[in-house]
């Protein structure tokens, strides 16, 4: 069975820093900005080494606690390796679980470091992800200086880092359970409709979802999902429809919200930090959203693998967020 259920893991916070781009965007509640993506430092891995550290960092200082008290450092980015992730771990003395499930990271994250609290083989754990919109555009298809252009269908990676505290401690925001996603591969092989490519694996998790806890959609005020974008989130509701007969009328993206319109980003946001931005930055500051089904979408690429005329797999990890009065 891919469906966990939690009773005892709880968020005790979270602190985003985001880019330039993400600063002017319809974000309301992230802690910290930057005005440049070198961030002070010399190259743009080391600026999204540097706004890891200061996610870090941030959470154990407003939390007054040090990084022994924090049982795993869990952690995950886009980069060849999870470098980002890796670079950024030898600076802390706690154990490291490098996590990849491309923009679907968070939420496996979340259901590991919460399997490891309710098991009592954890207290404390970090779950933290970030990108970069340039690292990013350089690894996976050109860099900037390329000059090319997108189609409408494309997203923009965003540039950012958000990190939480998963805890036993009650608190506001209550880890109910969540759904581990199969890899689904429909054969698109077309690394700029990424929304198309991660729609179905995403349909798949919410129906699985539902399906294992015996649930209907409309039992969650609100389902929102990763960074499918504006093309992508039309293409998941006409998919799940056709596929499992059943409407999806409270779904939500948060690539698709990310951005203001006038910012001309396409179809939207993506990258492993779309979603936990729009979560905590957002959406659980809707006051009437008391129970949230939150899923992130991972496509499962390598430019080498795309280059070589495969098509593109998938996978979508989904998490039960229940906002306790």
């Amino acid at each position: 069975m891919a469906s966990l259920k939690f009773n005892n893991v709880y968020i005790k916070d979270y602190y985003a820093i985001v880019g330039p781009k993400e600063k002017e965007s319809n974000l309301k509640k992230f802690q910290q900005s930057i005005d440049d993506y070198y961030f002070g430092e010399k190259t743009f891995e080391k600026a999204e080494i540097k706004m890891q550290r200061v996610v870090i960092d941030n959470l154990l200082k407003n939390n007054n606690l040090v990084i022994n008290d924090i049982d795993y450092l869990l952690a995950g980015d886009l980069i060849n390796q999870i470098a980002i992730s890796s670079y950024t771990s030898r600076n802390y003395t706690v154990p490291f679980i490098g996590m990849y499930a491309a923009c679907a990271t968070f939420p496996e994250e979340v259901l590991i470091g919460g399997n490891l609290i309710e098991s009592k083989n954890a207290k404390q754990v970090i779950c933290l992800t970030s990108s970069h919109s340039l690292t990013a555009e350089r690894q996976y298809r050109y860099p900037v200086e390329y000059g090319n252009t997108k189609p409408s269908t494309a997203t923009c990676t965003a540039t950012a880092s958000v990190g939480i505290i998963l805890t036993s401690k009650v608190s506001r925001l209550k880890v109910k359970g969540g759904t581990f996603g199969k890899t689904i591969d429909l054969g698109i092989n077309d690394t700029n409709h990424m929304g198309a490519v991660m729609a179905p694996s995403c349909a798949d998790t919410i129906f699985n979802h539902l399906k294992n806890n015996n649930m209907k959609p409309t039992d969650y005020d609100v389902i929102l999902t990763g960074d499918l974008g504006k093309v992508g989130i039309e293409i998941l509701k006409k998919y799940y429809e056709k596929t499992y007969h059943e409407k999806l009328p409270n779904v939500i993206d948060s690539g698709s919200l990310l951005y203001k319109e006038n910012q001309n980003m396409m179809s939207g946001g993506s990258g492993p930090c779309c979603l936990p931005l729009m979560l905590f930055c957002n959406v659980l500051n809707v006051k009437k959203y008391k129970r949230l089904l939150v899923i992130g979408t991972g496509s499962l690429h390598t430019p080498v693998l795309v280059n070589q005329k495969n098509s593109i797999p998938s996978v979508s990890h989904a998490i039960d967020i229940e906002v306790i009065s």
